[in-house]
């Protein structure tokens, strides 16, 4: 086993403890490729976050590799060269990302609602599509929109769980119109922005569950992902819509409850069921 591969494993394990929960109903040929993808996902991310030196090289190394161009090695190109040596890698999805990790370099701001679906799909969505494509997928066209709205769900999930650790570092990631419209961030005062964000998010991870029949293997895993981060939601509910500072942290035990309850729903893999079919 590589050490890149023990980094990606124990990392997956360390840091992403509900999606390493998800991780453990993965076929085992298929489950040390996601922790690959996860690493390189995860390292850009807290590069930009913790504003390192070398965060803006490495970001631009990724996206000179998706778009073709000749550019500096990185740690995450040399994951993402292995990995497309297996998988069909959506290149246009990892540009995307980019763009978005760009975004948080520069401190971008977000003035309506399009502008956060938008940041939404550039950071997480384009997971959604680059873990589709790692697990496969029966019809594309289908599959890409679904995984896609399933990343957005789960990243608006994080926005409204993180609120107060966003607000201490500068950041504000809910749109600017919407503060205007419901009055406050504040604990205590933002029920009414809750109420209109919690369903937002909820449409995302409706229309995100709907494509899980389109992936050839991970079906379970993916149904119990999206379970547990849909129960912050209704934890965020069940605590007063942010009446107190901080984060909602739903039990180990309630994850598990919900996370074994989705993956028993879910049909059969749709590799056993039709050949991949490309969008005409």
């Amino acid at each position: 086993m590589t050490s890149t591969l023990l980094v990606a494993r124990e990392t997956t394990n360390r840091v992403a403890r509900t999606f390493s929960l998800a991780c453990r109903l993965l076929p085992p040929a298929i489950r040390d490729d996601v922790y690959l993808l996860y690493l390189v996902f995860r390292t850009l991310d807290d590069l930009v976050d913790e504003q390192q030196a070398d965060a803006e090289a490495r970001v631009e190394a990724v996206r000179g590799w998706a778009r073709g161009e000749p550019g500096a090695a990185s740690p995450e190109v040399a994951i993402l060269e292995e990995l497309s040596s297996r998988h069909a890698l959506p290149l246009d999805a990892l540009d995307d990302f980019c763009a978005g990790m760009r975004q948080d370099l520069e401190g971008a701001s977000f003035e309506t609602e399009p502008d956060v679906d938008e940041y939404c799909y550039r950071v997480a969505g384009t997971v959604g599509l680059v873990m589709a494509s790692v697990l496969g997928t029966v019809r594309i066209d289908r599959a890409r929109p679904a995984a896609a709205a399933l990343g957005m769900a789960m990243q608006r999930t994080n926005i409204l769980r993180d609120i107060d650790e966003d607000a201490a570092n500068g950041r504000v990631y809910i749109a600017r119109e919407t503060i205007e419209r419901f009055g406050s961030l504040q604990p205590g005062a933002r029920e009414p922005l809750l109420r209109d964000q919690i369903p937002r998010a909820d449409a995302l991870y409706e229309r995100g569950l709907a494509g899980i029949g389109e992936l050839r293997q991970g079906n379970r895993a993916i149904a119990a992902a999206a379970a547990m981060y849909r129960e912050l939601l209704r934890q965020l509910e069940r605590e007063g819509y942010g009446v107190r500072a901080g984060r909602a942290v739903v039990p180990r035990s309630r994850k598990l409850r919900v996370a074994a309850r989705a993956a028993w729903r879910v049909p059969a893999p749709a590799a056993r069921l039709a050949p991949e079919v490309e969008p005409a």
